[in-house]
């Protein structure tokens, strides 16, 4: 993959979960109101938490920005990987059961489809050795 592919990608996946889970915290309504989504209104201040953790990944991928930028960053860009991809492994997984049961709407599947689709290309591209030529 070449670098700016890697670039737009950690880009895209920084700032789309940097900013969910800032207004997650901030705004938990709202955010839901965006997504299409509800939960009960006792559930928001868990949501904020929730955001709190999704902010922090999104700082992940933003960290990969700026590794990408220094170049020469190969084996922190593998580990930011490896990190990322089990902590989206586990919140599709969630996600996915939660829906199943009925615990949640199926409106949720984007989160899983999202968070499993970087599971793959992730996965993909350190089975492939994209990071090694970035």
């Amino acid at each position: 993959m070449s670098r700016s592919l890697l670039f737009a990608y950690h880009l895209v996946a920084g700032l789309s979960d940097a900013s969910t889970g800032a207004l997650l915290v901030i705004a938990p309504a709202v955010a839901l109101q965006l997504m299409r989504l509800s939960v009960p209104s006792l559930a928001l201040p868990l949501l904020s938490f929730i955001g709190a953790f999704v902010f922090a990944v999104g700082l992940s991928y933003l960290y990969g920005v700026l590794l990408l930028r220094r170049g020469g960053c190969a084996s922190r860009l593998e580990a930011l990987w490896i990190v990322t991809a089990f902590l989206r492994g586990s919140v599709a997984s969630y996600v996915t059961v939660a829906v199943l049961s009925g615990q949640l709407a199926a409106g949720w599947m984007m989160i899983a489809f999202f968070d499993a689709g970087c599971v793959i290309i992730q996965a993909a591209g350190l089975r492939l050795g994209w990071l090694s030529h970035a």
